[in-house]
C-alpha cells in the first residue's frame, strides 16, 4: 500500500491520451471509496431505470449534493439509466431526466433508443453514453449511436484489441469518430448484454429490467446426441472468470480509448478502494512511460525487467476485492479453454494451496500466498455448489515452505476436510482496514494537481494565477505589495514550500512556475492566505453544477408517432424455422411468409430457390386446371392461390469488424427481405425490404418511431421484454400494422461469444482449431431441474442456448387481434417436419377461432413433461 496518496501531475503526451478512469457507486460508501483512490469518475443509480436494481442505489433527493461532492473533488458523475423503458414509464423518465439534467450530472448512460431522442428533445447538449446494453460491437455501432445524439460509445465486453482498433480506425475515416468506452475489471456476462433472455425466460425477471438472476452462474451438464458428456469437475459451463485488464493496460491506452470501466455496483466499498487503487497506480506507471521521449513498448515491474505491469501484489489486491479466477476475457481474442474454467462459479479469492496433511485438528498446506491469522479460508474439495467448509485461521505456524493452519475449536467440521483440499484465502482483514482507512473519514486523501504560475514587481501586489486539470482558474493578489527582499527572497523552491502545503485540501502543487524578476519578498502568513484563498475560490468553482440546456416547454407526447389508418386485415401467420427441413414442412403446411435463421448462410440460397421454385410449380398447375387466361373460372379462385410464399432470411444477431462477408453471403441468396438484428444490418440491408427483429429491443413508441421512420422498415418486431399489458400500451401508442408478436417459440436465452462446442467437445481454442463440433453434434444444456436447453451456433461462431421448453402467448391472441395485430410469428429450433406442421395447424386453427388459447396451451403442454410456459406475455407481478 503506497503512502502517498496523490496523483502524479499529468502532461498529457501528444501520442496518447492518459484515459479516465471510471469507478462504480453502489452507494455513498462506495462512492468516496473511489474518490479517495483515484478514479476520475464513477457511475451510480438511482432507485429506478438501472441494471443493477439489487444495489443500494441513490435517490433524486441526494443528487444535488452529491454532484457537489464529486465536482469538489474534481470528479465527474455519471447516472445509469440503462434499462429499456416501458410505454407508460415514459412521464416517470422524463421527470427523472429533468431531475437529473438540472442537477448538473455529468452524462447519463442509455440503452433505450427512445430515451436517447427524448433526452435530446429536452436538451440540446446534455451528454448522452451509449451503454454496453446497446450491444455495439462495430463501427455502425458507432455511428448509430451518434445519429441517436451520442456523446461517447460504451463497446461490448466482447470487443478484442484488434476490434477496438480496426473500430477508432473505420471510424475516424467515416469522421463519425466518438470516443470508446471499454470495460477493464469485474464481472463478465457470458451473454451479450442487451442480448441476454435468459432471466426472462427462466423467472420472469429482465436483465434488461436490471433484475438479472445470474443463471449463467449456475451449474450444467453437456449433453451430446442424448448422451453426457464426462466433463470431470467442470460443470459451471457459462460461467466465465473474471476480466482483469490489467495485463494490456498499455495496450489499451494505445488503442485510444477514453474510458476505462469497473463492474461493481453490487460490490463492497472495500472492493472499489482496492480496483480503483490498482488500476490508478498502473496507469500512472504507464503513461509516465509513454510520455517519455522514447517510450518502451513494455512495461516495467517493481521488482526490475520489462513485463507486463500485472506483478504479484496487484494479483493478489483484485483477487482478494472479488475473484473467480482472473482473465483478459475477449481483449487478446477469443480463446474457448481459458475463458471458462467451468470449476466454480463465484468468489474465491487468493489460491492458497492443496491440504498435504490433517492432524489434530490442524491442517497443513504447501504454500502458494501469504496467510496470517485472522484470515478467512474455505476449502474446496471439488464441489463448489454444495456447502463448503470455511473458517477464520486462529493459528499459523510456517514450516519452510510449507504452513500449519489452526482453528477456533468447533469451527469446522472435519470429517468433510480432506488431504487434497484446495483451500482458497476468501478475507483478509488487515486489508480491508487499510482499504477502509482510504476513505475513512472527510479529509481528501487522493489528492489532484494544480498548476501556479507567479506574478510581480516592486510595489505591486504578488499575483498567483492556479489551474486544475478540469481548466478552472482562479487568481488571487497579495494584500500588500511587494518589497525587495535583503534575506529569504521569493525563490522558486520557497514558493513551492509554502504553496505546496495543501494537506487537508483537494489538491496537490503540481508545476508551479516562478515569473518574478528579482529578489521580492511579502510575509508568509500573506503566501499562507493567498494559498487558502485559491483553494476556496478553486473549490466553489468546481462546485458549480453544470448547466446544461433544458427545455421546459417540450414533452414526450411530441415524439409520439402519428397514428396511420389501415385497413383491418385477417390475422397472418408467420413461421421462422431453422433448417431444410423445416422449410418444407411449413411450404406444406401453406405458410405464405416464412423467416429463415439458418447456421450457415450459404445455405439460404437453396432455401429460397426451394420457395420460389413451389410457387411457380403451383401457379402452373393451376394455369393447367384451370387454363391460362380463364379469367371467368380464376375469378372463382381464393387470391392466395396466386399470392407467392415469401422467404425472408436473417443474418446473424452480432456483425464485427470484418464480418461483412457473412451480409454478403445473406444478401446473395436473393431472398424476398431481411430479418434484420442489429445497427451493421440496418446500414447494410437500406436498400431492400427489412423487418425488425426482437434484438433490436423495441419497447415503446419513441423506439418504435425511431426505426420505422429513420430506416424504413416493413414491420418491427415487439421486445421480448413486453408482458401483455405492456404490449397493449405500446399497440395503443402506435399504428397497430408495424408490428409483429411472436407467440410460440423456444426462448433465445443466451446469445454468446463462449462457443460450449469449442470449449467442451474440443481442445481447440476457436473456430480455426476446434474441428467444428458443431456440426458433428446435437447437443444439449440440462439444467438443475432437468431443462435440457438446446445449444445451436451461427455463422460467426456465437452460440445460443434456447430453452428447453417451448413458450406460447396463445392465451392473448384474441386480444391482440381485437387491437389490431394482424401479424403473428411462431418459431422453431429443433421441430421434425411433422411437429412443425401439427403446430402450425394448430396455431391457425386459434387465429381462424376454431380453438381457443387454452384449449391450444393444454394441447401444447403433452407434448414436454414439464409443459410449456406462457412466456414473456405472461403477465408480471
Amino acid at each position: 500500500m503506497k503512502a502517498d496518496r496523490t496523483q502524479t501531475p499529468s502532461h498529457t503526451s501528444p501520442t496518447f491520451k492518459r484515459p479516465e478512469i471510471l469507478a462504480p457507486a453502489g452507494n455513498w460508501d462506495c462512492a468516496k471509496a473511489a474518490i479517495e483512490n483515484g478514479a476520475d469518475a464513477i457511475y451510480f443509480g438511482l432507485d429506478r431505470f438501472n441494471a443493477r436494481m439489487r444495489a443500494q442505489n441513490f435517490t433524486e433527493a441526494d443528487l444535488p449534493k452529491l454532484m457537489r461532492f464529486l465536482h469538489r473533488r474534481g470528479v465527474k458523475g455519471y447516472v445509469t439509466l440503462n434499462t429499456l423503458i416501458f410505454p407508460k414509464e415514459l412521464a416517470e423518465a422524463q421527470q427523472y431526466l429533468r431531475t437529473i439534467i438540472a442537477a448538473g450530472v455529468d452524462a447519463v448512460i442509455v440503452q433505450d433508443v427512445g430515451i436517447c431522442r427524448l433526452i435530446r428533445h429536452l436538451s440540446p447538449d446534455f451528454p448522452i453514453h451509449a451503454s454496453t446494453q446497446m450491444t455495439v460491437t462495430s463501427p455502425a455501432g458507432v455511428e448509430f449511436a451518434k445519429s441517436l445524439g451520442c456523446q461517447l460509445v460504451v463497446l461490448a465486453r466482447e470487443c478484442s484489441l484488434k476490434e477496438i482498433n480496426k473500430i477508432q480506425q473505420q471510424i475516424a475515416e467515416k469522421n463519425a469518430s466518438l470516443p470508446l468506452e471499454v470495460f477493464v475489471h469485474g464481472a463478465l456476462c457470458v451473454a451479450y448484454s442487451g442480448q441476454c433472455l435468459t432471466s426472462e425466460a427462466l423467472g420472469g425477471r429482465s436483465a434488461n429490467r436490471g433484475e438479472c438472476a445470474q443463471a449463467c452462474r449456475m451449474t450444467y451438464e453437456l449433453i451430446a446426441d442424448g448422451k453426457t458428456v464426462d466433463l470431470g469437475d467442470r460443470k459451471y459451463l457459462l460461467s466465465p472468470q473474471d476480466l482483469a485488464g490489467l495485463e494490456v493496460l498499455p495496450e489499451l491506452v494505445k488503442t485510444g480509448v477514453s474510458s476505462l470501466k469497473i463492474e461493481g455496483r453490487l460490490k463492497t466499498p472495500e472492493y472499489v478502494a482496492n480496483v480503483t487503487r490498482v488500476y490508478r497506480e498502473a496507469l500512472d506507471r504507464i503513461m509516465a512511460e509513454l510520455e517519455k521521449p522514447h517510450p518502451l513498448t513494455s512495461f516495467p515491474t517493481r521488482e526490475g525487467g520489462t513485463q507486463t505491469p500485472f506483478i504479484n501484489e496487484e494479483r493478489y489486491n483484485l483477487e482478494m476485492a472479488f475473484s473467480r479466477g482472473l482473465h483478459t476475457g475477449w481483449f487478446r481474442g477469443i480463446n474457448n479453454q481459458e475463458l471458462v474454467h467451468a470449476r466454480f462459479g463465484k468468489k474465491r479469492g487468493v489460491y492458497l494451496g492443496e491440504v498435504t496433511r490433517i492432524r489434530n485438528e490442524q491442517v497443513t498446506v504447501r504454500l502458494s500466498a501469504p496467510i496470517e491469522p485472522g484470515d478467512g479460508v474455505v476449502f474446496d474439495c471439488g464441489r463448489p455448489e454444495a456447502q463448503e467448509e470455511g473458517g477464520r485461521v486462529y493459528g499459523v505456524e510456517l514450516r519452510g515452505q510449507d504452513a500449519v493452519l489452526t482453528f477456533g475449536r468447533g469451527d469446522l467440521n472435519w470429517r468433510r476436510i480432506h488431504v487434497g483440499d484446495k483451500i482458497w484465502k476468501t478475507s483478509d482483514p488487515k486489508l480491508d482496514r487499510q482499504l477502509r482507512q482510504s476513505f475513512a473519514g472527510d479529509t481528501p486523501q487522493f489528492q489532484r494537481p494544480i498548476d501556479l504560475e507567479i506574478y510581480g514587481e516592486v510595489g505591486q501586489p504578488l499575483i498567483a494565477i492556479a489551474r486544475d486539470e478540469l481548466g478552472h482558474i482562479v487568481e488571487v493578489e497579495s494584500s500588500i505589495p511587494l518589497v525587495e527582499a535583503h534575506t529569504k527572497p521569493l525563490t522558486t523552491e520557497r514558493l513551492q514550500e509554502q504553496f505546496g502545503r495543501l494537506g487537508n485540501t483537494p489538491f496537490c502543487l503540481g508545476v508551479l512556475t516562478n515569473y518574478l524578476k528579482s529578489a521580492l519578498m511579502v510575509p508568509v502568513s500573506e503566501l499562507n492566505r493567498m494559498r487558502r484563498e485559491i483553494v476556496a475560490k478553486l473549490e466553489e468553482l468546481r462546485s458549480q453544477p453544470k448547466r446544461w440546456q433544458l427545455r421546459s416547454n417540450v414533452s414526450f407526447s411530441d415524439l409520439l408517432p402519428a397514428q396511420e389508418s389501415a385497413p383491418l386485415a385477417s390475422p397472418t401467420l408467420i413461421v421462422l424455422v431453422r433448417n431444410l427441413k423445416q422449410v418444407e414442412a411449413a411450404l406444406q403446411a401453406g405458410i405464405q411468409t416464412i423467416y429463415c435463421e439458418f447456421e450457415d448462410p450459404r445455405a439460404y440460397r437453396e432455401a429460397v430457390q426451394l420457395v420460389h421454385r413451389k410457387h411457380l410449380t403451383e401457379k402452373s398447375n393451376t394455369g393447367e386446371a384451370f387454363g391460362e387466361g380463364n379469367s371467368h373460372r380464376t375469378e372463382k379462385l381464393s387470391p392466395k392461390c396466386f399470392a407467392p410464399t415469401k422467404i425472408w432470411v436473417a443474418p446473424p444477431r452480432i456483425t464485427k469488424p470484418g464480418e461483412n462477408y457473412i451480409l454478403e453471403q445473406v444478401r446473395n441468396c436473393d431472398a424476398d427481405g431481411y430479418l434484420v438484428r442489429n445497427y451493421d444490418q440496418l446500414q447494410f440491408f437500406a436498400e431492400y425490404p427489412c423487418i425488425g427483429d426482437f434484438s433490436l429491443n423495441v419497447a415503446n413508441p419513441l423506439t418504435a418511431d425511431y426505426f420505422k421512420q429513420q430506416y424504413k422498415l416493413e414491420r418491427l418486431t415487439a421486445s421480448y421484454d413486453l408482458n401483455i399489458s405492456q404490449l397493449e400500451d405500446l399497440l395503443v401508442n402506435c399504428p397497430r400494422h408495424w408490428f409483429e408478436v411472436t407467440i410460440h417459440q423456444h426462448m433465445p436465452m443466451f446469445h454468446m461469444e463462449h462457443c460450449v462446442f469449442c470449449a467442451f467437445l474440443s481442445d481447440g481454442t476457436d473456430y480455426t482449431n476446434c474441428g467444428r463440433p458443431c456440426e458433428k453434434y446435437e447437443v444439449k444444456l440440462r439444467d438443475r431441474v432437468g431443462t435440457e436447453h438446446i445449444l445451436q451456433a451461427d455463422a460467426g461462431c456465437r452460440n445460443t442456448v434456447f430453452n428447453g421448453t417451448a413458450q406460447t402467448g396463445a392465451e392473448y391472441v384474441q386480444r391482440l387481434i381485437e387491437l389490431g395485430v394482424s401479424n403473428f410469428r411462431i418459431e422453431f429450433v429443433n421441430e421434425t417436419p411433422n411437429q412443425v406442421i401439427q403446430t402450425i395447424q394448430r396455431y391457425r386453427q386459434l387465429l381462424q377461432g376454431e380453438i381457443t388459447g387454452s384449449q391450444l396451451w393444454r394441447e401444447l403442454k403433452l407434448q414436454n413433461q414439464l409443459g410449456v410456459t406462457r412466456g414473456p406475455l405472461e403477465k408480471k407481478s
